[in-house]
């Protein structure tokens, strides 16, 4: 696993960025509402900023009165960001397993979060980890579980828990991060 992008986290995305980014989660579930089901590439409204063409990984984050309502990404990129993005987006709304389609009436309530994902390694020591900063991905044999930095920071999670919950995502024993065959990696994300 592996992505040689630069510091996620020094992205320069202006206020219109962002909000072109946002508008575009917006966009891509309105138009799956008003009956284009399969994605266009070529009906995406285009960045004016050629950094968010570049290939990076990103998940869409929908919530509704700040719990989970769908979140979906790539971890790595498999196109331009902006149409991982509005893929993305679709997919939170309507293919995330654990909660049922977004309709259209409560789309409204809806809050967006947007995580460009940045490099992913192999963590070189569990003490290293920051709260807030890194997300990881604990996999062991034919299990995978990744939690983004923000949700430790959102639980309040120590980073013992945070290891024991990402395992726990991954349909592992809590202490199967010690393990030494459990594959830890870590990543850091830009979110807004």
């Amino acid at each position: 696993m592996n992505n040689e992008n630069a510091d996620v986290r020094s992205l320069s995305l202006s206020k219109a960025d962002k909000d072109y980014l946002k508008k575009l989660v917006q966009w891509s579930i309105t138009t799956y509402f008003e009956g284009a089901h399969t994605l266009d590439d070529k009906a995406v409204p285009k960045p004016q900023n050629k950094l968010l063409t570049q290939e990076l990984g990103a998940f869409v984050t929908l919530k509704k009165n700040d719990t989970l309502r769908g979140c979906i990404g790539n971890v790595v990129g498999q196109g331009p960001l902006y149409l991982t993005v509005a893929r993305m987006a679709r997919a939170a709304a309507f293919e995330d397993p654990r909660f049922p389609q977004v309709s259209e009436s409560e789309f409204a309530e809806l809050s967006v979060e947007i995580s460009i994902m940045g490099p992913i390694t192999i963590c070189p020591d569990t003490n290293r980890i920051e709260i807030g900063i890194h997300g990881l991905i604990i996999r062991h044999g034919a299990y995978s579980g990744l939690l983004l930095p923000q949700v430790a920071k959102e639980w309040h999670w120590d980073r013992k828990t945070f290891l024991e919950q990402t395992c726990i995502k991954a349909g592992l024993k809590p202490n199967m991060w010690e393990h030494p065959s459990t594959k830890i990696y870590w990543f850091e994300a830009y979110v807004f």
